[in-house]
């Protein structure tokens, strides 16, 4: 019987628990007051006495919280350990009824064992460095206070520097120039100090020799094996060959014939797009996926899945979904430029050419070296950031001798590279937009024209649909500004217009909407709706919208968008 509430319950006890220990044990007058009295009855609290070891203890229990709601089984180990240790200190001071306490959340937790299965996460030695950092500032933080917090049995009026000097070599065992009228309270104060400088100590050696985070990364046997299934299924989802980015990891299904790539930040185990390979082995490899997120506590999500892959997924992990926007496909052989339709676009595409840009589409694997090597340059100096930008719709390279049949449109003007377009393969017949940039002074139609000229060579290379760019929230844009919307979907719609000012949302649209496209509805498949904000920042990173010890840009674009896709 699934008892998921019990890491949740155990979790938020330890919390409390060790935030009353480490209020009582460096306030001394909280154990006067009421909630000192009701603490008493908590776990962790064994005497007065015992005060330093209550304020070790409680820090303890505040840094394993969090692991104990995500169900590590190492935190669940360390409360068994505390937990019964605490119950007999207390039946030594005659304290039954914290033992009883104890005794009962130890029972809960035995019950529950099940719950907490999920391994570690290795750490990195900057988080150990993390850690004494932080703990070191607590450590001072708190032993000043647990000084300054006793004025009267303090001898004469230490000054700042000298408590400080006290609280530092306290740290580390030494006696300070701080002296006290009771010999207990000096005793007290001496113990806590040693006692934060040792977990400070401990814990940060041993994240120091901890094995590193794994970086995701797609082995060269992964990458055969994707390959394979792409080349027999991926016709079924545009976004298919962007499982071969490099930096993402993959799981297979038991039988080999379906596959989920995936990339793991902050703590959320982020897939992108459906599910590869054979349908029928779709739940297989779902179930692989879960019990992977459930091994190590991640956030499993989904982002950018299609209509059928989003009812697998909720169906198999009893996830929700939610629809986040529509990405546009185009028919090759329902284009035309002719008609009041695409009067816009053919305007553009005249004046472009009017302008003296011709235009070349060719498969990767039809340019030379040097040619390759040219538009890499390019691209480069146009992205007008030195982030990299992408994960769900972008495959972050170009020119790889494995991606001869990705297709590449380039626009020049008397000899010079002005924009480029890279088209990845989707099945046999379909193209998907990964890249698509411009020189920032070249002619603003340089984009629909070769988006035009793609459509208009496609016929010819036997591509019969092509996979444009994402658009956020579509459905919304273009139902409120309808007759007869809804003030609620008027409301939102506003919304939307309003943070166009920051982020692509309308303009991305109208572009796609240009083209007469066919909308596809893409979702993000969730757990609960309390991890869509820790799902839409993991999502952040993983696009490198959000990257530590970088300047933002000025204007950002969503994750969802695909971002090596769209225009600079």
């Amino acid at each position: 019987m699934k008892r998921s509430w019990i890491p949740a319950v155990a979790g938020y006890a330890s919390l409390a628990i060790g935030l009353l220990d480490i209020g009582k044990a460096v306030f001394p007058h909280l154990e006067h007051t009421r909630m000192g009295e009701w603490s008493d009855f908590l776990p962790g609290i064994v005497s007065t006495v015992a005060r330093a070891s209550s304020l070790v203890v409680g820090i303890m229990l505040v840094m394993i919280a969090h692991a104990l709601r995500r169900g590590k089984v190492q935190a669940w180990r360390a409360v068994v350990v505390l937990l019964p240790a605490s119950a007999v200190v207390s039946f030594i001071h005659l304290r039954p009824a914290s033992g009883v306490i104890s005794l009962a959340l130890l029972a809960v937790l035995v019950m529950g064992r099940r719950e907490f299965s999920a391994l570690p996460d290795p750490r990195s030695r900057w988080r150990a460095l993390g850690n004494l950092l932080v703990l070191g500032a607590l450590d001072i933080g708190l032993g000043y206070v647990i000084i300054s917090a006793r004025p009267r049995v303090l001898v004469g009026d230490p000054s700042v520097l000298d408590r400080l000097e006290h609280v530092l070599l306290g740290l580390v065992g030494i006696e300070g120039p701080v002296t006290f009228t009771a010999e207990r309270v000096s005793d007290l104060v001496y113990f806590s100090l040693l006692a934060l400088g040792t977990l400070t100590a401990v814990t940060t050696l041993y994240l120091a020799l901890r094995p590193e985070h794994p970086i995701a990364e797609l082995t060269e046997d992964d990458e055969r094996r994707l390959r394979a299934l792409l080349a027999q299924h991926g016709e079924r989802d545009s976004l298919g060959y962007f499982a071969l980015r490099r930096d993402k990891s993959v799981l297979f299904s038991p039988s080999g014939k379906a596959a989920i790539a995936y990339r793991v930040v902050s703590g959320v185990m982020l897939a992108s797009g459906d599910p590869i390979g054979d349908r029928e082995a779709w739940p297989a490899a779902i179930k692989t996926f879960m019990n992977e997120a459930r091994r190590h506590a991640w956030v499993p999500a989904v982002i950018g899945c299609g209509e059928t892959g989003g009812e697998v997924w909720t169906r198999e992990a009893r996830m929700s979904a939610l629809e986040i926007g529509d990405e546009a496909v185009i028919d090759v052989a329902d284009f035309t430029l002719e008609g009041r339709a695409m009067r816009n676009v053919r305007q553009m595409v005249n004046r472009t050419e009017r302008a003296g840009y011709t235009c070349r589409v060719l498969r990767t694997a039809d340019l030379t070296d040097p040619e390759r090597e040219r538009i890499r340059q390019a691209a480069d100096s146009w992205r007008g950031t030195q982030t990299e930008r992408g994960y769900s719709m972008a495959l972050g390279r170009f020119g790889d001798p494995a991606d001869a049949d990705c297709l590449v449109a380039t626009a020049q003007k008397d000899g010079e590279l002005r924009a480029v377009l890279h088209f990845v393969p989707w099945g046999p017949r379909g193209i998907s937009l990964d890249l698509m940039r411009r020189d920032r002074d070249a002619e603003p139609g340089l984009n629909e024209l070769l988006i035009a000229k793609t459509l208009q060579a496609a016929p010819a290379l036997g591509i019969t649909q092509v996979s444009l760019n994402f658009a956020m929230f579509r459905a919304v844009l273009a139902r409120g500004e309808r007759l007869g919307a809804g003030p609620v979907l008027r409301a939102w719609r506003a919304l939307l217009i309003f943070l166009s000012h920051w982020f692509q949302i309308e303009s991305l649209y109208r572009f796609n909407a240009k083209f007469r496209p066919i909308w596809e509805p893409r979702f993000v498949v969730y757990p609960n709706a309390r991890d869509l904000p820790r799902i839409g920042i993991s999502a952040l990173q993983a696009e490198a919208f959000i990257t530590l010890g970088r300047s933002s840009r000025r204007r950002l674009r969503l994750p969802w968008l695909g971002p090596a896709r769209l225009a600079s």
